[in-house]
């Protein structure tokens, strides 16, 4: 929804050439997408990136299983999964060769309601409970630990060739809490209770303490705000043949059972 991709053959070698600008609406930097595709090459996680010009990055094309939410909800998927964001989380670092770039979700938050509350949107009326709801959310979450980040972890950035998971799309990589990936992953494809808790034993080697719990299910909200917001925004900037309108009140449905199931847990 940010990008333009094509495969693209050259004799026997395949490729896929992404298209897209820097999008100040959604913080979205090629230079910061760049550096991390090189990164999470040389950790041995993403595709090459054999060439990149001005709105333009091509990379070698992977030949495997795209996943859909039902593969991301397999228990053996699962756990090859948070292996896969430990290594991720803590090597990238190691690799990366850019200005640092923060992913804090309640910034983007409030970023988001300065376009909104500028741009009249229609859904103007519920900005301030939302804000609220950010400025609680952020509270619950606490002190955190400090990782980088893929920060978009939908079930189709994730390739399986068979014998590992690729991660791909980095528009929106950056520093930013464990949490939040774990987060992300569990609402994007609906993970039960049970799953959850598988996930994160295996990424903390543990059951998680009561901060971090808590932290979890305030940043699984967040997740879903933060898309919400996304769309509500893209309802008014996007140039993306999409009805943005269906895509917010399916979004906003997500984020209030899933913050209604928050506060009944969380008074």
């Amino acid at each position: 929804m940010t990008n333009l991709n094509f495969k693209v053959c050259d004799g026997d070698q395949a490729y896929v050439v992404r298209l897209g600008e820097d999008d100040p609406i959604h913080l979205i930097s090629r230079a910061n997408e760049i550096a991390s595709c090189e990164a999470a090459f040389a950790i041995g996680i993403s595709p090459e990136l054999v060439y990149h010009e001005s709105g333009v990055l091509v990379v070698r094309f992977v030949e495997g299983r795209v996943y859909g939410e039902a593969d991301v909800r397999d228990d053996d998927n699962l756990q090859r999964i948070a292996k896969l964001l430990r290594r991720f989380h803590h090597e990238m670092p190691t690799r990366f060769n850019q200005i640092p770039v923060m992913f804090w979700v309640f910034q983007v938050l409030r970023h988001y309601h300065n376009l909104l509350t500028r741009g009249a949107s229609a859904h103007a009326v519920r900005l301030a409970d939302l804000a609220k709801i950010g400025a609680e959310l952020e509270a619950a979450v606490g002190p955190v630990e400090i990782v980088f980040g893929h920060n978009d972890l939908l079930a189709a950035n994730f390739i399986d060739d068979g014998e590992r998971i690729w991660l791909i799309d980095f528009d929106y990589a950056g520093f930013n809490s464990p949490l939040f990936d774990l987060a992300n992953l569990a609402s994007n494809n609906e993970l039960s209770g049970a799953q959850e808790q598988a996930l994160l034993k295996s990424y903390f080697g543990a059951a998680p303490a009561e901060a971090v719990q808590r932290g979890f299910e305030a940043m699984k909200c967040a997740s879903l705000l933060r898309e919400t917001l996304w769309s509500m925004v893209s309802e008014l900037y996007s140039r993306v043949d999409m009805d943005f309108a269906d895509y917010t009140q399916k979004n906003l449905q997500r984020f209030t059972a899933a913050y209604d199931e928050y506060r009944r847990n969380y008074p």
